[in-house]
């Protein structure tokens, strides 16, 4: 604004008294560099925290997916209840969230959901190898993605918000749930190949719960430090005529639904909440059955396929670490383009050679091009969309996206108990091209200069 008052002023320079007014220009510089805020760390380590015990989540089930069929007798008809389970917390949260944020605060939605994780976890070692016991390690997905809509959705909305350069701040927060899903198989795998011992209370696949229940307890832990300015605090809500209480949470309640019905007569909404719908049901669909694709159809051993997984998420990891930056300063729009014809032809190399190891190679560069897509896609979706629409808008588009990766592994599930898990490959390129295609029909953004 300084600097736009003095052009408009430029041709009273001359007048000493209109020169007078204006301050020398290191001062403009050093008022400007005063009003530049802050960034907050510790909550965006927070943030990030949360996106890492998201991915050592949805790391951790692909490689377990044999061990639960043994464990339960089941097929992999069954295991689509899992995944189906998961598309059921993920439609709640989406259902829900327009309310929950129009009544509570920041710190109130991160902590709910923070805690719903941490009850997941701490049910998942219960249990026999029964129907009942089956039933309720399928309840503790629909908890556990639940607490991950509430808390990710909201940790996301905030970071988008960030004033310094957020595109960077998105990648890093994206980045740590890739990290949590590249440590993820090896956690798991590392328990589950281990001999179980007479002390051992569960089966060894499930001792890795013990380890989820201490990382969720620092998630909650986190939450209650970095957020405690809204944690504890009220949601400002609308002064109106009424002394009644009642009346101003209705009209709350029912201000978030007309704009959530506003938005969603929103095409750029739509076309983005349908690429990452496609986008993340092709990454975890990839990632949640490439273990039992590899040693039921390529024959390979589980405990070394168990660890492929890795060198997946390992790669997506490196994406979204390397590729955020060039990406954003090449464009976003024609890069994605790019890294999505790269990602067809590396999926057409896994699909049609029959190595196991050129197969992982080629999955470890997949999930490389993958890395950037998440939190580009979120980046441009901040400046879709205006400041006060943003909470909602996010929060839709990143619900939709992990229903997308729910439903898509459930399907295969299901697929794949009539014609086998090989329908894995066909499903995950179809995904590919539809992401990319509905990432074509996106609108364009203005072009940014930092």
């Amino acid at each position: 604004m300084a600097d736009l008052e003095l052009q408009h002023r430029g041709g009273d320079l001359g007048n000493p008294e209109v020169s007078a007014d204006i301050p020398p220009t290191h001062d403009i510089q050093h008022a400007v560099v005063e009003q530049t805020p802050a960034v907050p760390y510790f909550k965006l380590l927070v943030a990030g925290f949360s996106f890492f015990c998201a991915g050592i989540n949805d790391g951790t089930l692909g490689p377990l997916i044999p061990y639960i069929i043994d464990t339960f007798h089941i097929g992999t008809g069954e295991i689509a209840i899992i995944y189906g389970a998961t598309f059921a917390g993920w439609f709640l949260a989406a259902a829900t969230n327009p309310v929950l944020t129009a009544h509570l605060t920041l710190g109130q939605l991160l902590a709910v959901g923070a805690a719903l994780q941490l009850l997941a976890q701490s049910l998942r070692p219960v249990g026999g190898g029964d129907a009942g016991g089956l039933a309720l390690f399928c309840v503790t997905f629909f908890l556990q993605s639940l607490g991950m809509a509430y808390q990710d959705s909201h940790a996301n909305t905030f970071v988008s918000g960030i004033a310094n350069v957020p595109h960077r701040w998105i990648s890093f927060i994206h980045a740590c749930y890739a990290l949590g899903c590249f440590l993820g198989p090896l956690v798991a795998t590392g328990f589950a190949t281990a001999k179980r011992t007479a002390a051992a209370p569960v089966d060894g696949w499930r001792m890795v719960y013990f380890v989820f229940i201490g990382i969720g307890v620092l998630n909650m832990v986190g939450v209650a430090m970095a957020f405690q300015d809204s944690l504890w605090s009220k949601q400002n809500i609308p002064s109106t005529t009424t002394t009644n209480n009642e009346p101003r949470q209705k009209g709350t309640t029912r201000a978030a639904f007309q704009e959530m019905s506003v938005l969603l007569r929103s095409k750029s909404l739509w076309l983005l909440s349908l690429f990452y719908f496609f986008n993340l049901g092709a990454l975890l669909t990839a990632g949640g059955w490439v273990v039992e694709f590899l040693t039921t159809v390529r024959g390979g051993s589980l405990a070394r396929m168990g660890y492929v997984p890795t060198g997946y998420y390992g790669g997506l990891l490196l994406g979204r670490l390397l590729l955020a930056e060039p990406t954003f300063r090449l464009g976003e729009r024609r890069m994605l383009l790019a890294y999505s014809a790269v990602c067809v032809a590396l999926q057409l190399v896994f699909w049609l050679q029959p190595n196991v190891i050129a197969s992982a190679a080629a999955l470890s560069l997949m999930g490389f091009f993958f890395g950037p897509f998440f939190a580009t896609g979120m980046s441009v979706a901040s400046k879709l969309f205006p400041k006060k629409s943003q909470p909602a808008a996010l929060g839709f588009i990143f619900v939709l996206a992990q229903a997308g990766g729910a439903i898509f592994p459930s399907v295969t599930g299901l697929v794949a108990t009539s014609v086998g898990v090989a329908v894995l490959q066909p499903v995950v390129l179809s995904l590919i091209v539809a992401s990319a295609f509905c990432w074509y029909l996106v609108p364009g953004v203005p072009s940014h200069n930092e």
